[in-house]
C-alpha cells in the first residue's frame, strides 16, 4: 500500500466537500482537518456547482436526510461526475430501512460513485444479498463478506469498502484486507462517517487509483485508532474520540508502517 499518500495529503491540503448528517458533522470536519485535508460542508443546493468546483473530492453521507436533502445529494453527485471529482458515498442503514435502500439505489442509478463505504449489512443490501442488519450496526449474516463486497462492487461498478473487525476493500476483482483497528471505533458513532470522508481525501491525491486510495485510507485510519486504543487501559470512548483527533494529526507514515497488518 502507498502509505505515503498520507504525506501527500498533508503537503497538498486537498479540499473535501461533504454533505454530512447532523449527528456527526463536527467529527467529520475535525477528522478531515486533523489528518491534513481541508473540510467544507454544504446544505444549500444553489451553491452546488461552485462548491464542487473548488473541491478535490466529494463525500455524500446518507445518515440523516429529508427529501430536499436528497435533491441536494443528487445534484452534488451529478456535479461531481460532470467536473470529474472523485465521489464517495456512505449509505448509512440501507440494510435496515427499506426507504433508505431505495433512495440510495435511486441516487446511484443517476450518478456514478467511485467508492462506497459501509458495514456488512449496508454493503450486503446494495449487493442484493440476504443479511440481518441492525440499524446503523452491521448485524449478522452467514455470507462470505469478501464475496458480498465483490458483488456490491461489480453491481455498482466502483470500489467498495466493507468496514468491520477486518476491513475488506475491493474493486470487484482485486481484494485487500486490513487487520488493524480497535473495538473502540464501535463506541464512537462518528468513526465510520469520518472514515468515509477521509477516504475522499485519499482519493483526491491518488491520481485516479481509487482502489489504492481506499485501502490506504482504511489502513491509515485503522492503524491510528489502534495506536490510540493501545494507549488506554480501559474502554473510554470519550477519551478515545479526543485522542483519535490528536493522533490523526500527529501519526507519521513510519508510525503506521510499524504496526500495519494487511494483505
Amino acid at each position: 500500500m502507498k502509505i505515503d499518500l498520507l504525506n501527500q495529503i498533508r503537503e497538498t491540503n486537498p479540499v473535501v466537500l461533504n454533505i454530512s448528517n447532523f449527528v456527526t458533522v463536527q467529527d467529520v470536519a475535525n477528522g478531515i482537518n486533523a489528518i491534513g485535508a481541508s473540510p467544507i460542508m454544504s446544505e444549500e443546493i444553489a451553491e452546488t456547482d461552485e462548491m464542487v468546483g473548488i473541491s478535490n473530492a466529494v463525500a455524500l453521507n446518507l445518515g440523516a436526510f429529508s427529501k430536499p436533502q436528497v435533491d441536494h445529494i443528487l445534484a452534488m453527485g451529478k456535479a461531481a461526475n460532470a467536473q470529474h471529482k472523485p465521489l464517495v458515498i456512505d449509505p448509512v442503514a440501507v440494510g435496515a430501512i427499506s426507504y433508505r435502500k431505495k433512495v440510495a439505489l435511486d441516487l446511484m442509478n443517476q450518478f456514478q460513485v467511485d467508492v462506497i463505504r459501509g458495514n456488512a449489512g449496508e454493503i450486503a443490501a446494495l449487493a442484493g444479498v440476504a443479511w440481518d442488519a441492525k440499524g446503523i450496526d452491521a448485524g449478522s449474516g452467514n455470507q462470505d463478506v469478501v464475496e458480498v463486497a465483490k458483488a456490491a462492487a461489480k453491481k455498482q461498478n466502483c470500489v467498495v469498502i466493507l468496514s468491520g473487525e477486518t476491513d475488506v476493500i475491493t474493486d470487484g476483482e482485486h481484494v485487500a484486507r486490513v487487520f488493524n483497528g480497535t473495538p473502540l471505533f464501535q463506541l464512537h458513532v462518528g468513526s465510520g462517517d469520518m472514515l468515509s470522508s477521509i477516504v475522499g481525501a485519499f482519493c483526491a491525491v491518488s491520481d485516479g487509483d481509487y482502489f489504492e486510495a481506499a485501502q490506504t485510507a482504511c489502513l491509515v485510519f485503522a492503524s491510528i485508532g489502534q495506536i490510540v486504543a493501545d494507549q488506554l487501559k480501559e474502554e473510554r470512548p470519550g477519551t478515545f474520540a479526543a485522542r483519535l483527533m490528536d493522533e490523526l494529526h500527529l501519526a507519521s507514515v513510519a508510525d503506521i508502517e510499524k504496526i500495519a497488518q494487511f494483505d
